[in-house]
C-alpha cells in the first residue's frame, strides 16, 4: 500500500522537466524514446502513403491527363494517360518519394506531439496556449494554399505548355511533372502562413494593428511580387488570385490583431493622444513657502568608555581545552 501510495506521489516526467529535476541523462534518454516513437509513427505513415501512393499520383496527375495531348490509344481501342518516362527505376522512385510524402502528412500527429511533449515543458503556461492556437491556425492556412494551388495548376498548365516554343500541348517527363506539382503545394501553403508572422508581432507587443495596417502598401506590392515569382503561369490569372488571397489574409490579420489590441487596451496609454511636438500641459499646483522651522542645538555626545586591556594568553581558555 505504501509502494502504491509513493508511484501517485511521485511527479511525472512532464513536471520533472518543467521544474528542472529531471537530469541530463534522462533528458537524453526520454529524446531518444521519443524519436524512437516519433520513427513509428513515420514508419506507420509511409506503409499507408505507399498503399495509396497510386490514388495520390492519379488525383496530382489529373491537370494533366485531361489534356487532349496526353491520351493515347492502345490497340484495343481503350484511351489512357500517356507519360514519358526516361529511366528504368524512375516510376518506383515516384511512387517511393510520394509515399514518404504522404507518410510525412499522415505521421504528422504522432511525430508533432512527441516534438510537442519534448519542448513544451520548457514552456510557460501562457506561451502553450498560443501554440496550441497558432497551430490550429496554420494546420488549415496551409491545406488552404495547397488547394489553390492544384486549381492554379489544373487552371494553368494547357496555357504554360501552349505558350512555348513548340506552341502545342505535349507530353510531359513523369518525375520533372510530379516534382512540380508536389514544389508547387508546398511552395503555396507555406506562403498561406504569412498572416501568422504578422499575429505573432501582434500578439508578442511588437507591432500594434494600426502600424500592422500602415504597410499596406508594401504588403501588396510583396504579395504581387511573390506570385509573379511563384505561380507558373505567366498570364493574370494565377499571379492574381495567389496575390488577392495574400492580401486578403494580410487584412484579416489586421483585424484580429486589432481585436487583440483593443482587448488588452493598447492605444489607451497616457500620451497615447498627444502629438510628439505637442506640449504636454503641466498642472499648477504651486504651493506657498513659509517661514522655516527652528532648529535646535545640538546636544553634548559623552566620551566613550574605556575598554578593559584584554588578559594574557595563558589564561585563557576555550571550550575544547
Amino acid at each position: 500500500m505504501a509502494l502504491t501510495l509513493r508511484r501517485k506521489g511521485r511527479p511525472t516526467k512532464f513536471q520533472q522537466a518543467a521544474d528542472g529535476s529531471m537530469t541530463l541523462i534522462d533528458h537524453v534518454r526520454e529524446l531518444r524514446n521519443r524519436l524512437f516513437i516519433a520513427s513509428l509513427g513515420l514508419v506507420a505513415g509511409l506503409i499507408v502513403g505507399f498503399i495509396i501512393s497510386q490514388w495520390v499520383f492519379d488525383l496530382l496527375g489529373k491537370p494533366y491527363c485531361s489534356l487532349p495531348s496526353s491520351i493515347s490509344v492502345r490497340a484495343d481501342g481503350t484511351e489512357y494517360c500517356d507519360w514519358v518516362v526516361l529511366g528504368p527505376v524512375d516510376v518506383l522512385l515516384i511512387r517511393l518519394k510520394i509515399a514518404l510524402w504522404v507518410g510525412v502528412v499522415v505521421g504528422a500527429p504522432v511525430w508533432l506531439y512527441q516534438l510537442w511533449a519534448f519542448i513544451a515543458p520548457g514552456l510557460h503556461r501562457h506561451e502553450r496556449k498560443w501554440a496550441y492556437v497558432f497551430v490550429a491556425i496554420a494546420t488549415p492556412l496551409f491545406v488552404g494554399g495547397a488547394v489553390l494551388a492544384y486549381l492554379v495548376v489544373g487552371h494553368s498548365l494547357a496555357f504554360i505548355m501552349e505558350a512555348g516554343v513548340l506552341g502545342e500541348a505535349t507530353q510531359l517527363e513523369v518525375g520533372a511533372y510530379t516534382g512540380f506539382v508536389t514544389s508547387m503545394l508546398l511552395l503555396f501553403g507555406v506562403a498561406f502562413e504569412f498572416p501568422l508572422i504578422l499575429l505573432m508581432l501582434n500578439f508578442t507587443g511588437v507591432a500594434t494593428a494600426k502600424r500592422l495596417l500602415s504597410w499596406w502598401r508594401v504588403v501588396v506590392f510583396l504579395s504581387f511580387g511573390f506570385a509573379a515569382v511563384a505561380t507558373p503561369d505567366p498570364g493574370p490569372f494565377g499571379m492574381t488570385l495567389l496575390a488577392l488571397c495574400l492580401v486578403v489574409l494580410y487584412l484579416i490579420a489586421c483585424g484580429v490583431a486589432a481585436l487583440n489590441d483593443k482587448r488588452k487596451g493598447r492605444g489607451k496609454e497616457i500620451y497615447a493622444g498627444l502629438d510628439d511636438d505637442q506640449i504636454s500641459p503641466l498642472e499648477d499646483d504651486r504651493q506657498p513657502v513659509g517661514a522655516a522651522e527652528h532648529v535646535e542645538a545640538p546636544s553634548v555626545i559623552d566620551a566613550p568608555a574605556p575598554v578593559a586591556r584584554p588578559r594574557p594568553l595563558d589564561g585563557r581558555y576555550d571550550d575544547i581545552s
